[in-house]
This record gives structure tokens, sequence and C-alpha cells, in this order.
């Protein structure tokens, strides 16, 4: 009875010490669950997501940014920094700004991003972005062909000059964007502006986070941050679908500006830019934007100039290309 009694109080004791056993393992696996949950909160709370509005039940990501520079860029933007400062010291340059954007590990980094530059063709990304958004809602629109009745007198000189459409002609819209990007055409440019939706072309700006451009003032200083968004838009697939995308990405490839970034990149390289330049007599804009694809997958850069002399800010673009895409291409930081 005794050895009863025994084997009774240690069965008592071997569960109870399986119970107790248990409910410390579901504590432990409910407060690790509960860390790793506030640990993704925490994770999340360092970057700011972009969504898309205007949908009654889905909200689409555009893009996701992280709050803070990639430490693994620093080196990049230290070296850009340098090469600002030793054009400002000799004079050659007023003021100089930068932005990478990489796709592999969705980190960036930048010098004198929140500066503000005249973008002037530069404007002609999210027209570009506008049309293809007007040939999504309204199919066919790319085809759609206007007459070219008289050149018209643009109150702007370009020191960067192509070719350009002829008086007389017809042109369907997908030939005057091509005017538009690859020749940077202002004629075309002319022609689309009195024929695009007004209302989509504020929304490309609103949808993507920007404050919507005066359509009478040629007066809209930005940032190359901010408008990184719009070749950002167009690699990710983000904002126009798919096909449209291409078409954008495809048409920037063909820009035939080659002074700049293309000049500092090695033959053969896949790139879709535009560049663009305003400004005054004694103080002349030059920037350019592009997406510059690496090992199977792409960066952007944007880079903004001021100076007096507008021949030399394209050697600058040059060289701040050139070592961008050095650093990318031997740290494989946009490899896969």
């Amino acid at each position: 009875m005794k050895l009863l009694k025994n084997k009774k109080s240690l069965a008592i004791i071997i569960v109870s010490m399986i119970a107790s056993n248990a409910l410390t393992y579901y504590s432990i696996k409910r407060n690790s669950a509960n860390l790793e949950q506030e640990n993704a909160i925490s994770h999340d709370n360092n970057y700011d997501v972009t969504r898309l509005d205007g949908y009654k039940y889905v909200k689409p990501i555009l893009y996701v940014d992280g709050k803070y520079e990639a430490e693994n860029l620093s080196s990049i933007k230290q070296n850009v920094t340098n090469i600002i400062d030793n054009y400002k010291k000799i004079g050659i340059l007023n003021s100089a700004s930068m932005y990478i954007k990489e796709f592999k590990g969705n980190g960036w980094t930048g010098v004198n991003v929140d500066e503000k530059y005249m973008p002037g063709s530069l404007m002609k990304v999210p027209e570009l972005i506008a049309y293809l958004k007007m040939n999504e809602l309204k199919p066919g629109t790319l085809d759609r062909a206007i007459s070219y009745d008289h050149k018209n007198d643009l109150d702007r000189h370009t020191n960067f000059n192509s070719k350009t459409i002829q008086v007389g002609n017809k042109y369907t819209i997908r030939e005057l964007l091509t005017y538009m990007i690859k020749y940077s055409d202002n004629q075309a440019t002319n022609l689309l502006n009195e024929n695009i939706d007004k209302d989509i072309f504020g929304r490309v700006f609103t949808d993507l986070g920007l404050a919507i451009p005066d359509w009478t003032s040629g007066n809209y200083p930005i940032s190359a941050k901010e408008y990184s968004v719009f070749m950002r838009a167009l690699y990710n697939g983000s904002y126009l679908n798919k096909e449209n995308s291409e078409i954008g990405a495809e048409l920037l490839s063909q820009c035939d500006f080659n002074r700049g970034m293309i000049a500092g990149l090695p033959k053969g390289t896949k790139v879709a830019h535009k560049f663009g330049e305003s400004g005054k007599v004694n103080e002349q804009h030059l920037s350019e934007s592009a997406i510059i694809y690496i090992n199977n997958s792409a960066y952007v850069l944007t880079v903004m100039t001021s100076g007096k002399d507008y021949k030399k800010l394209p050697e600058i673009i040059k060289e701040i290309s050139a070592n961008v895409y050095q650093y990318m291409k031997t740290n494989e930081v946009a490899s896969i």
C-alpha cells in the first residue's frame, strides 16, 4: 500500500513537472512570438511606404524607402561629395546634388538631396508617363494622329539641340513622344502639351507624392531625390501597367544625349535616361536622371548641377556617373 502511495506521488510529481515545463515552453514561445512581432514593427518603422490612393478596396505599394541612408553606400557618397567640392573650389560649379537608389538591397544615399533645381526637359518624363496613363485608360491613344500646322515661338534657348518635327506633317502621339524623349524636341513637346489631359498630368505628381506644377509657369524647382520617383515608378512597374512601363523605359533608353552620364559608362551599358537644361546666362542648370542596368539589376542615379559655363557641366555629370558605376560594379551592390 505504501509502495502504491509512493508511485501515485511520483506520478503526480511527473505530471506536475510536465505541466510546468509545458507552461514554461508555451510562455517562452508566446514571449518569443511577441518579441518577433515587436521587432517586425520596429523594423517596419525604419521604412517609409508610399501607396497609391484612389481605389476602394486596395492600396497598391508604389515604392519603399529606408528612412536612413544605406551604410554600404557611404564611401561613394563621400567620393561624390569630394568631386562636387573640388569643382566648386575652382569656380566651375555653383552647386550640385546627387541621389542614388539601388534596387537589390533597396538602399539609397545622396549629396544635397533636398536642394532644388530647375528641371528643364526632365519634366518631359512625367509628361511621357501621363500619356502612357492616358493610353491605359483609353487604349489606342498612342496611335492617334495630330497635325503640326505651325511652328511655335518658344520662350527658351537650348544649348543641346537634336532633331525636330516639321510643319505640315501629321504625327501620331507615339511619334511625338519619341521626338520629345529621344531628341528632347520642344516643338513636339509643345504639340503634346496642347493635347494632354491636364488632370491626368497633375495626378502623376500627386500620386507620386509631389505637388502639382503650375501649367502656366515654367518654374517648378525640384530636388534630385524627388525627381527620382519618376524613374523608380517606371522601373518598378508600380504606377503604369507592365506594358506601358516597358514602353516608357524603352523610349528613355533611346535618348540621344551622350555628353553626361552615358560618357561616363562603359560602351554598351544599358541605360534609360533623360537630361534637362534651364537657368539664366550667369547660372545654367544641367541635370540628368537615369536607370542604369548592371548585373541583372539596376540603380537610379540623378545628378543636378548649376554653374556659369554650361559646357563644363556635362563633364561633372560624366565624372560622377563614372565613379558611381565603378563603385557599383566593384562592390556588386546592384548584382543578384
